[in-house]
């Protein structure tokens, strides 16, 4: 694993801190993504580091005609500058494929011919959804042709220190299963595609939504395989909304508004306890982000999943209570 020691939220490494944000071209930002991309931007930029920005449209059917051009309007109307080009992983088939070969070869992923609803009938249940029994881990069965490709799992517990929410650990055989590395409907799996963007960016700092916490242990399982350096990971608390659903384009979450950036820049520090004074929500877009880059810390920030708070489209945000 890379040396890199967070205080407050303020890295040192004996290599410079490369943080990115990546977003999945489903919908507009919201508040959540907001949330995202700013203490993904904060962990990297307040050390001197870079950050940059990687479109994950490898789910084609889930991707929204024009989402990817307005995710990218909107972080330079909220002031984000990110280093290099934008990566999308719509372009990276053949590097997907290049990683896919050689955990075929090494004997670590094999071909299932199984369908949903054979693996619902199982009965087995995984930390989220239904988990794989393995019946095509020695072979196919006789008369059936390959629908996916899936990685095989260890019996042992994958740990891994977070920033934020502290260690974390998962026994993969028994809280996920093999799981598919590429679809029966020929898309990449964002397990296999997000692992091999970050080794090739040389991305060695992830801040990201705690929603992720349980697909950790499988890329580093992947990250291990593939002989890849190791992340620093950080998993913020996600917004839920009253009922306790993740705040997401799913949930229906209220696009960014456009205008009053710098106010809503604010209430996304506030969010991240990050304190900021009451009077920086009439300051500039500018001044929020030097007072931000100035005052960035984890501290604050509780080992806790996800927060519910009630927000409507004139930003009320009022915190309601904690969950874990």
């Amino acid at each position: 694993m890379n040396e890199i020691e967070c205080v407050a939220g303020v890295c040192s490494a004996r290599e410079r801190v490369v943080g990115r944000f990546a977003p999945s071209p489903t919908g507009d930002l919201h508040m959540g993504s907001l949330m995202a991309a700013v203490a993904s931007f904060l962990a990297a930029r307040s050390c001197g580091g870079r950050w940059l920005v990687r479109i994950e449209d490898v789910d084609r059917p889930r991707e929204v005609v024009g989402a990817a051009a307005r995710i990218l309007f909107d972080l330079e109307r909220f002031g984000f500058e990110w280093d290099g080009p934008v990566w999308f992983q719509s372009t990276r088939n053949e590097r997907y494929r290049y990683a896919l070969d050689r955990l075929i070869k090494a004997g670590h992923a094999y071909p299932c011919a199984c369908s949903r609803r054979e693996i619902q009938l199982t009965g087995l249940t995984a930390i989220d959804g239904y988990r794989y029994d393995g019946r095509c881990r020695t072979g196919l069965p006789a008369g059936r042709k390959a629908l996916a490709w899936r990685l095989r799992v260890p019996d042992e517990q994958v740990a891994y220190l977070d920033g934020i929410q502290g260690v974390q650990s998962q026994n993969l055989a028994n809280d996920v299963g093999d799981f598919v590395l590429l679809r029966a409907d020929g898309c990449w799996t964002y397990q296999l595609a997000v692992v091999v963007d970050d080794a090739e960016q040389g991305v060695n700092q992830v801040v990201r939504g705690a929603d992720l916490l349980d697909s950790t242990p499988r890329q580093i399982w992947v990250q291990r395989l593939l002989g890849y350096i190791e992340p620093q990971y950080m998993h913020i608390p996600v917004i839920a909304n009253s009922r306790g659903e993740k705040l997401s384009k799913q949930t229906l979450a209220p696009a960014l508004l456009k205008g009053g950036e710098a106010k809503q820049l604010w209430m996304a520090l506030y969010l991240l306890w990050q304190s900021p004074p009451l009077d920086l929500r009439n300051a500039t877009i500018n001044e929020v982000w030097q007072w931000a880059l100035l005052h960035w810390s984890v501290n604050g920030m509780p080992q806790k999943r996800a927060v519910s708070v009630e927000i409507d489209r004139s930003l009320a945000y009022t915190f309601l209570k904690t969950n874990k």
